[in-house]
């Protein structure tokens, strides 16, 4: 039976935070390595933060590794606004790379400045800046990754290192003031940002990209689309020619696929956590760079294809791919309402389960909030970014099922026209599991939270 929010969440310490799912976790995590963790309990109440930033568990803290506003490290300009996607790679000597995005707009305050060899169009004000840390999580580097893209949503980690950054738009050139079509997703290097440029990989398509994730073994790369409003987006597979081929491997082309579920022409209609379908199919993409039709009205055959609203985070874990539809509303369109849903594609069964369900709020005195950036945390359980309205928070969700809030972002940072709470994105750990790194979207702020954690 699913619970209402308020009974979750005053068992989880977290009244008033904002979220209530069901769903059975054990099966979320079976076979990864954060199953390994122990992740049966929270970290205990927020402490208000006495600086106005970061609420956190007793015993955590954090710091402030970068904002918008500020100057680049490396001399080439100003701190890009808009913090979305991020993770954090293995570097040197014990050292890390933090690759983050930034989704902005034309109208963004500050854009991604251009350097020459990593600007794709130089109209776009999109990107994404690498960060450096020592050790013991000081900022060494902060530079231009990659400039001229637009709507840097998400991404995610390759096996070899880099990073795939994704445009969350479908603008093309002439429009917005752009040169060049956008709508692709960017491989960027943050130890070496000019050995990848500014190259789109055309072949993976031409959509509005979410976020990416890579089964290791075979190379394919899964993509979700994030379409808020009808027609819904798709959610897809690319078959390189060259699998687990390294870097620069993708621009060799490949074929892209979506997913299309027997019977599920819009995976909100399903709402029991635990349900299953086999026989999952992929069909052709017939116009990957949607030359003039987009990808998801495209026509795909008699059968149809399987659709779903705002389909955001995506992850790899053991033999599994896992994503997030955020939420689903009839009055956009779906066929049916929800409050968030992670799915799980197991490929060599080709089957598709849906593991957790956010909601539905029945609590009126607090808004139905949205999961968005998720992953997995060394206590063997999520962590989830919320994206809605109100205070927002990082939630925690234990390998038992239950909910506990990880932060609370205030950000009252002395920006006159800053709002009260900024969206969080981009949650990620430290190779080791130290450390779990953040971004509040706006005003935009880099987070290093370090503490107890469980692993």
């Amino acid at each position: 039976m699913s619970a209402t929010r308020r009974q979750i969440l005053a068992r989880s310490g977290a009244l008033g935070a904002g979220i209530a799912f069901t769903g059975a976790l054990s099966e979320l995590f079976a076979g990864t390595a954060a199953a390994q963790g122990l992740g049966h309990t929270g970290y205990g109440p927020l402490v208000p933060d006495p600086d106005g930033l970061l609420d956190l568990p007793k015993g955590f803290r954090y710091k402030v590794l970068s904002r918008e506003g500020d100057r680049l490290r490396s001399g080439e300009g100003t701190v890009p606004s808009n913090h979305d996607g991020m993770t954090a790679l293995p570097a040197r000597h014990g050292r890390v790379h933090l690759v983050r995005n930034h989704e902005n707009r034309p109208t963004a305050t500050f854009a991604v400045p251009t350097v020459e060899g990593l600007t794709y169009d130089p109209a776009g004000k999109g990107g994404c800046t690498a960060l450096t840390l020592d050790r013991h999580g000081n900022v060494l580097s902060e530079r231009v990754a990659i400039a001229g893209t637009a709507v840097n949503c998400a991404g995610g980690p390759t096996p070899w290192g880099t990073w795939l950054t994704c445009e969350e738009t479908e603008d093309k050139a002439g429009t917005s003031g752009y040169t060049k079509d956008h709508g692709f997703v960017f491989e960027v290097d943050p130890a070496d940002p000019h050995r990848t440029g500014a190259v789109p990989l055309t072949a993976m398509g031409r959509f509005q990209h979410e976020a990416i994730a890579i089964d290791p073994g075979r190379g394919i790369v899964y993509e979700t689309e994030d379409a808020f409003l009808k027609p819904f987006g798709l959610f897809y597979r690319f078959l390189p020619d060259r699998p687990r081929g390294g870097v620069g491997s993708l621009r060799a082309g490949g074929r892209l696929q979506a997913m299309r579920v027997p019977g599920v022409p819009d995976l909100s209609t399903v709402q029991e956590p635990g349900a299953e379908f086999g026989g999952v199919e992929w069909a052709d993409v017939p116009d990957p760079l949607a030359a003039e039709t987009p990808v998801r009205l495209q026509d795909f055959g008699p059968k149809g294809i399987t659709h779903a609203q705002k389909l955001e985070g995506c992850y790899w874990g053991g033999r599994c791919v896992y994503f997030v539809s955020s939420f689903a509303r009839a009055a956009d369109g779906s066929a049916a309402d929800h409050y968030g849903q992670i799915w799980r594609y197991d490929p060599a069964a080709r089957r598709l389960t849906l593991v957790i369900v956010f909601g539905p709020d029945t609590d009126l005195q607090l808004p139905g909030e949205s999961p968005d950036n998720i992953c997995l945390a060394p206590s063997g359980g999520l962590m989830v970014c919320e994206d809605g309205n109100g205070a927002q928070h990082v939630f925690g969700v234990t390998r038992k099922g239950e909910v506990y809030a990880m932060a609370r972002g205030r950000q009252n940072i002395g920006t006159p026209d800053a709002p009260e709470w900024g969206e969080f994105a981009g949650v990620t750990f430290s190779p080791d599991g130290s450390t779990m790194y953040v971004n509040c979207y706006t005003p935009g702020t880099t987070f290093a939270v370090t503490g107890p954690w469980r692993g």
